[in-house]
């Protein structure tokens, strides 16, 4: 029986590694890993943003479900983790690093947790939706960037231990293990070492696709660039913070070769499932958009690489997968049962082309005015907007998400629309939402007395 290594970083946009197509980054390890195994070329997060995402992922349903719609903390839910079930079956589960999930990380019952980096309440409280939360001084984030010595010193600290962990403990447990690390990077602040700031010194581009086209301007993305202020944001803190993105991934890229190589020098690597993988993508500038927090490709969509006992090497699968399917795939190789209701089919059941299959995502989260939901099915995705026009786009033909071919494809979107619908009451969950959003306002103005 294999053990397991899970490496989430967080905010990597896949399309910036050499895996996902990118030419000017610097990406070998995860290049490395994908030779070594499987890699997913069409896999999404539960939602984009951080702790729905995450809670999503740790605790096996969606985001409906959990009631994780946001950053805030005045609410917390009494889930059981991957980490516990699989505890509670023999596996020995340790866990590094990020949590920012829906309960304390003390609560979450893994077997260990190892310089937990968790947030504390309240969280976020930049939540309200109607009318539109604007950030008042957001605009700032736009100047950090740049070469700083302490870059990446919590993120180091979290690599060194689980080094330390897979070369120390792993061999003494003595049954299954699986090791979760977490790193920050590469989410903003888009600060670098002096070295990775000077090797991308040529890479301080713009975005391809600018404030200009239709996508920018639907409703949705409007309210998310006025509620970050990305409107304020300069040609040269642009080139600044995506010089900064290619050097924090690359140092996500150095992380992830430290562990293969500590699996490699141990001797373990042949029997352990090794993933790279992150919580949700990163807009930079496409659009003009920013952060996360939309259901567009950039944002929505995450890198998804298996190696390991069960996963083919070099292989490469075109059918959608989701965060949830992932946390499956760790259940089957480690040999453990699921509990009723959770989502996902394990990684090595799902066949390379299954152009049938539908993925899905949702979003209702601070910045938008209103819920959304994400269906994916072979070329097709449709992006259902709660209080905004719909849209529908030809992956195939438009990758890039610039021509919605909601009017022109009528068939196509009722199809949709009812694999939507199948899932959950598309405007009793959005309803929902608004409802515990409000419910949330009061913890905020009771306890903490804010809004």
């Amino acid at each position: 029986m294999p053990n397991v290594v899970i490496y989430m970083s967080d905010e990597h946009n896949p399309f910036f590694s050499t895996v996902y197509g990118h030419k000017g980054i610097k990406t070998p390890n995860m290049a490395r890993l994908t030779s070594m195994g499987t890699t997913f070329e069409n896999a999404y997060c539960p939602s984009p943003l951080c702790m729905p995402s995450r809670s999503a992922f740790m605790s096996g349903r969606p985001v409906h479900q959990i009631q994780v719609y946001n950053n805030c903390r005045v609410v917390n839910f009494d889930y059981p983790s991957y980490g516990s079930v699989l505890k509670s079956q023999g596996v020995y589960t340790a866990y590094i690093g990020k949590t920012h999930v829906y309960n304390h990380f003390s609560k979450l019952g893994f077997s260990e947790m190892i310089r937990p980096l968790d947030t504390e309440p309240p969280g976020d409280t930049n939540i309200v939706r109607t009318p539109l939360t604007i950030r008042k001084g957001a605009a700032s984030r736009a100047d950090q960037y740049g070469p700083r010595k302490d870059a990446f010193s919590e993120d180091q600290c979290c690599i060194d231990e689980a080094v330390e962990w897979l070369t120390k403990k792993a061999p003494t447990v003595g049954r299954p293990w699986t090791l979760t690390v977490n790193t920050e990077a590469p989410h903003f602040p888009h600060y670098v070492t002096q070295e990775l700031w000077n090797m991308y010194a040529d890479n301080a581009d713009l975005p391809k696709y600018g404030p200009k086209y239709a996508s920018a301007n639907h409703p949705y993305a409007k309210d998310l660039k006025a509620h970050f202020e990305t409107n304020l944001f300069s040609e040269e803190q642009i080139r600044g913070l995506r010089r900064g993105y290619l050097g924090r991934i690359t140092w996500v890229d150095n992380a992830l070769g430290h562990l293969i190589d500590t699996l490699e020098e141990s001797g373990q690597v042949n029997e352990t499932v090794i993933v790279y993988t992150s919580d949700h993508g990163e807009m930079l500038g496409k659009f003009g958009m920013w952060w996360k927090c939309s259901l567009y490709e950039d944002s929505v969509c995450i890198p998804l690489i298996v190696a390991g006992p069960g996963f083919k090497k070099g292989a490469r699968v075109k059918t959608p997968v989701t965060l949830h399917d992932l946390q499956a795939s760790i259940f089957k190789a480690l040999g453990k049962t699921r509990p009723d209701g959770w989502w996902g089919t394990a990684l090595q059941d799902i066949p390379e082309n299954d152009f049938t299959r539908p993925v899905f995502a949702e979003y209702h989260g601070h910045g938008v005015r209103s819920g959304a939901f994400m269906i994916r099915r072979g070329k097709w995705k449709l992006i259902y907007n709660m209080g905004a026009p719909h849209q529908l786009f030809d992956l195939e033909s438009d990758p890039d998400e610039l021509d919605n071919v909601v009017e022109t494809e009528k068939e196509i979107f009722n199809e949709l629309v009812g694999e939507l619908r199948s899932i959950c009451s598309l405007e009793e969950e959005n309803k929902r939402a608004h409802q515990f959003e409000r419910k949330q306002l009061n913890a905020l103005k009771k306890s903490y007395s804010l809004i």
